[in-house]
């Protein structure tokens, strides 16, 4: 954790060319150090079977409402109203997780979602299942989604310490994209074989595993933070906080974007598999195992890597978009799956570093709410953009819907890239380097040294 903004650590402004100091900085020998310490190791290992079931339950889910109504826009609609309640109610979410206790929090949430995930279990096996009980089962997930996100994304800190902060959030990532490798091929033979109600019930059976890992961990070993004391005005506290400072205001909304247009892809990816290729769930489930192998090998680069700088952030989601156009445009089935490869790889790398730079840049007093608008943003914009590009799914195409997404990530990115460069007084410099030409942005002091040298 830092001790506040502007810590040496953290991505400024300026953040394109500034290392971080050794205190802080993972070495790139140490891709799983994190799992040394005793609490993380348990919260990790509960999380790796949790995160199998949500998976399993997320593709049952997408695949049920599809199945019961024939429509894109339904999957939409079953989208949006599980990020819903992180639109409406992030904010509140992230005020009540500073003044709490996290480990105690975080046990009543995930078991309020095992409940749920059984409930849902029950109506599809008894044959009773109808589109709203999806509906509501989603709007309940997603009620407890609202403190639990920010509860485990602030709890990560106290788990690890500062020092391995960065290795921790990355190893976290990995661990849920693993479980995409799991989850969704499971999930493909279940419904295929016995249907979608054993994916919920092996969903809500998996909490079992996160709730006994929180159960034995040590208290005393954790790196409590101080709680928020109760007081007036605290929501508006967190977004002057953040507003004011361009390292977490601007990658917010570069992720707003393209969580919103974007990251559509329960909607994007059950159409081409159902309207363009016509082949099924078993080639949804492969969309989404194969997005997640880049996501994990996204993700444990991100463990390697020392820094979360913005500039690989912007980057990244320029790639990301343009990926998104050109798999838009592919006439087979196996081009389209071999590019969900590469599509997982920066995505995950522009979640992992918008992650790890605005915790790395927040005070620790101030993490819960932080990471409560990142999320409201990141997972909010859903209930906005998923009923959007389901309608343009239906009625333009999974094609065009595709590639929309990816034009709005692409110049979010592009426009987000200048301010940021504006913001830190930075100028594109255009040279050779080695022999290979080289694009950078540098501090506008420097331009007329560099270019003699180009």
């Amino acid at each position: 954790m830092s001790s506040g903004p502007g810590a040496a650590s953290v991505p400024a402004p300026d953040p394109h060319d500034s290392p971080p100091t050794s205190d802080t900085r993972p070495r790139k020998s140490s891709m799983f150090s994190s799992l040394k310490v005793r609490n993380y190791r348990l919260f990790f290992m509960g999380q790796v079977v949790s995160n199998i079931g949500t998976w399993m339950q997320r593709i049952a889910q997408d695949w049920l409402v599809l199945s019961l109504t024939g429509s894109s826009a339904a999957v939409g609609i079953t989208t949006a109203l599980q990020f819903l309640p992180m639109l409406l109610f992030g904010l509140y979410g992230g005020v009540l997780v500073d003044r709490l206790r996290k480990r105690p929090t975080l046990l009543v949430t995930q078991s309020a979602m095992a409940l749920t995930a059984l409930a849902l279990a029950v109506a599809v096996l008894t044959g009773h299942v109808q589109v709203w009980h999806v509906y509501v089962a989603a709007f309940a997930v997603g009620l407890a989604t609202v403190v639990d996100n920010p509860a485990r994304q602030s709890f990560v800190s106290e788990l690890v310490g500062p020092k391995q902060l960065q290795n921790a959030v990355s190893l976290n990532s990995a661990n849920f994209q693993s479980a995409r490798l799991v989850g969704p091929a499971v999930a493909g033979i279940l419904i295929t074989g016995v249907g979608t109600g054993y994916a919920f019930l092996f969903n809500g059976l998996s909490f079992i595993a996160p709730l006994t890992g929180l159960l034995l961990m040590r208290a005393r070993e954790l790196h409590v933070v101080e709680r928020a004391p109760r007081g007036k005005g605290q929501l508006r506290e967190g977004v002057r906080y953040v507003t004011g400072r361009p390292e977490l205001i601007w990658p917010i909304v570069l992720v707003g974007f393209v969580g919103t247009f974007a990251f559509n892809f329960p909607v994007y990816l059950s159409a081409f598999a159902d309207d363009v290729f016509h082949a099924g769930a078993g080639a949804y489930s492969m969309f989404n195992t194969l997005m997640a192998v880049g996501s994990v090998a996204g993700a444990l680069l991100a463990a390697r890597r020392g820094t979360a700088r913005l500039r690989l952030l912007i980057a990244a989601a320029l790639v990301f978009g343009a990926l998104e156009i050109v798999a838009a445009t592919t006439p087979t089935l196996w081009m389209f799956a071999l590019l969900m490869v590469p599509l997982g790889l920066f995505g995950m790398t522009v979640n992992v570093t918008t992650n790890t730079s605005i915790q790395m840049s927040t005070d620790p007093a101030m993490r819960g709410r932080v990471m409560a608008l990142y999320m409201m943003v990141f997972l909010g914009g859903s209930p906005v953009g998923a009923p959007i590009v389901g309608w343009i799914t239906d009625t333009y195409g999974a094609r065009v819907g595709l590639a929309a997404g990816g034009v709005v990530a692409a110049i979010a990115a592009a426009v987000i890239g200048l301010i940021l460069a504006r913001v830190g007084n930075l100028r594109l410099s255009v040279g050779w380097h080695r022999g290979h030409p080289r694009v950078r942005f540098v501090p506008r002091e420097q331009q007329e040294e560099l270019a003699p040298a180009a």
